[in-house]
């Protein structure tokens, strides 16, 4: 059967999540539900990261398959078209190899967390950001998170659900940048556990505000105990930007 590569954009505010459920719509089924609709077959749509409710995606990549061998572009348009009005983008559309699979061929995934730093309340950028009132010092938020970079148990900063089968993982990257008002922060890895990024984010978040020190972080760390975590972000400054294969 054919298989078609798909790079989705998406706002994850009124979704309980990537995954379907019974709670209510998801990416993945309003996807499935598209993809039924032109091509009149229930198919199976895998995606590489199960993000939560109220996560964006600007990378998302899922696979599925399709009986017919239809041309890419039609793929992507016609989704799209059956997707409206949900806020659910299929970026590019391709056909890969049968051995493709989106989620265990993935390389890499690359996640940004937006944090706006100002006392104003939000206007353009409600349900995209976490705003935080108190001045943050993004600097020492930066020289505290190399110390979560590495092979590390990540047990303080993984969600009580996760069901990964080792809280050990390798974070490549964790980066915290200011732009303005706005602070950046960006990881990579080739997976990470569930809550993870919100987790470390959160406690970085203790940081800034001076509540913690880098020795407190790498203490937490260090712990492997899920009560040190400092806090978890909230999900609406999440986005899976980009996932590597």
């Amino acid at each position: 059967m054919p298989r078609y590569k798909l790079i989705i954009e998406y706002d994850g505010t009124p979704f309980v999540g990537w995954q379907a459920q019974d709670s209510g719509a998801s990416v993945q089924s309003v996807l499935s539900g598209a993809i039924e609709t032109f091509s009149g077959e229930r198919a199976a749509v895998c995606g590489a990261g199960r993000t939560d409710a109220g996560v964006h995606a600007l990378g998302q990549v899922a696979h599925v398959d399709l009986t017919k061998p239809w041309d890419s572009a039609t793929v992507r348009d016609a989704i799209n078209a059956c997707l409206r009005p949900h806020p659910v983008a299929v970026l590019a559309a391709e056909r890969v190899a049968e051995t493709f699979d989106a989620r265990f061929s993935a390389r890499k995934r690359h996640y940004l967390y937006r944090i706006v730093n100002r006392r104003a309340d939000l206007a353009l950028e409600r349900n995209r950001v976490w705003r935080i009132a108190r001045p943050l010092d993004s600097a020492a938020m930066h020289e505290a998170a190399q110390r979560l970079v590495g092979r590390h148990d990540f047990t303080t900063f993984r969600a009580a659900e996760c069901q990964a089968k080792s809280p050990v993982k390798t974070l490549d990257r964790l980066d915290v940048l200011r732009e303005g008002e706005e602070v950046r922060i960006a990881a990579s890895a080739r997976s990470f556990l569930h809550h993870q990024v919100r987790s470390m984010v959160g406690s970085l978040v203790h940081v800034g505000e001076g509540k913690w020190s880098a020795d407190d972080l790498t203490a937490a760390l260090a712990a492997r105990d899920r009560t040190r975590c400092g806090q978890a972000a909230p999900s609406q400054g999440l986005y899976l930007v980009r996932v590597e294969y």
